[in-house]
C-alpha cells in the first residue's frame, strides 16, 4: 500500500530551524500535490503549505516567510524548511499526498504518521 513517512522533527529552541521530510513509497502512478499540515493538541489541523508537481507553491498567510516547501517528485519526497521557530509552532507536522496509484485510479489523499516538532527554551 501507499505509505508516507515524515521525518526531521525534534526539539529546537526558539529562533532555530528544522527541515522536515516526507517520503512516499508504494505503488504510485503520479503524485499531483503534496501538502504539509500541522496540529497542536486540542487544536484543529492547520494547512501549512502545498506544492504541486509543476512546482507551484502555496502557504498559509500567517506562516508565509518562515516556511518553505519544496519537492522532488521524481524521488517522491517533499520537504518543509522552517526558520525562526516560535513556541506556537509546536505541533505534529503531517504530510498529505494527492496521488493516483495506477492509470485506472482516481486521485486520492494519503497521510503520513506525522513528526513532532517541539519548540522550547
Amino acid at each position: 500500500q501507499v505509505q508516507l513517512v515524515e521525518s526531521g522533527g525534534g526539539l529546537v529552541q526558539p529562533g532555530g530551524s528544522l527541515r522536515l521530510s516526507c517520503a512516499v513509497s508504494g505503488s504510485i502512478f503520479t503524485i499531483y500535490i503534496m501538502t504539509w499540515y500541522r496540529q497542536a493538541p486540542g487544536k484543529h489541523r492547520e494547512l501549512v503549505a502545498t506544492i504541486t508537481n509543476s512546482g507551484a507553491t502555496n502557504y498559509a498567510d500567517s506562516l508565509k516567510g518562515r516556511f518553505t516547501i519544496s519537492g522532488d517528485f521524481a524521488q517522491k519526497t517533499a520537504y518543509l524548511q522552517i526558520n525562526s521557530l516560535k513556541l506556537e509552532d509546536t505541533a505534529v507536522y503531517s504530510c498529505n499526498a494527492d496521488l493516483r496509484t495506477t492509470r485506472w485510479s482516481g486521485r486520492d489523499q494519503y497521510w503520513g504518521q506525522g513528526t513532532q516538532v517541539t519548540v522550547s527554551s
